[in-house]
């Protein structure tokens, strides 16, 4: 069926693409975090593992929300994690870091998840597509909050 929600065929697919590099960094941040919370040792353990599970299981729920606004604008999501994961400058550690750096790094990802919504709002914007301004200020928003909270854990 036709979609007819007030936006051209290339709006549409140019907001879906500033989409799928937010879910790829938000899907990198999510598999580090979860990995985080499974290896973090230390004098911090319990707390880290805590708020390393409130943050992964939030990502895991804004997965769901941007491939769902993909998926609304006519276009398909990316349904494998090579194909997620080829969108984001995020990338997977070699070996287990110390909890200090985990801390560090995760702030650093969800600065990279702030970054890649704001340039989606540019796009959305000139798209002229609000309801995916509101999906990546919404990320932002969110992303900015835990990289605070992340930093001043530290």
């Amino acid at each position: 069926m036709a979609i007819d929600i007030g936006l051209t065929d290339a709006a549409r697919k140019s907001s879906a693409e500033a989409l799928k590099v937010l879910l790829g960094e938000t899907y990198a941040l999510y598999t580090k975090t979860h990995g985080y919370h499974w290896n973090v040792t230390g004098p911090r353990f319990n707390e880290l593992h805590t708020m390393f599970m409130a943050q992964y299981n939030e990502l895991w729920l804004a997965l769901d929300l941007i491939a769902e606004r993909i998926r609304a604008l006519g276009h398909f999501a990316p349904g494998s994690s090579g194909e997620m994961l080829e969108k984001a400058s995020i990338k997977p550690d070699n070996g287990v870091p110390e909890a200090a750096e985990m801390v560090k790094n995760l702030a650093a990802g969800h600065e990279a998840v702030s970054k890649a919504a704001k340039a989606g709002i540019k796009i959305a914007e000139k798209n002229g597509d609000p309801v995916s301004v509101d999906l990546f200020t919404q990320r932002a928003q969110i992303a900015e909050k835990t990289a605070w909270m992340l930093r001043a854990s530290a």
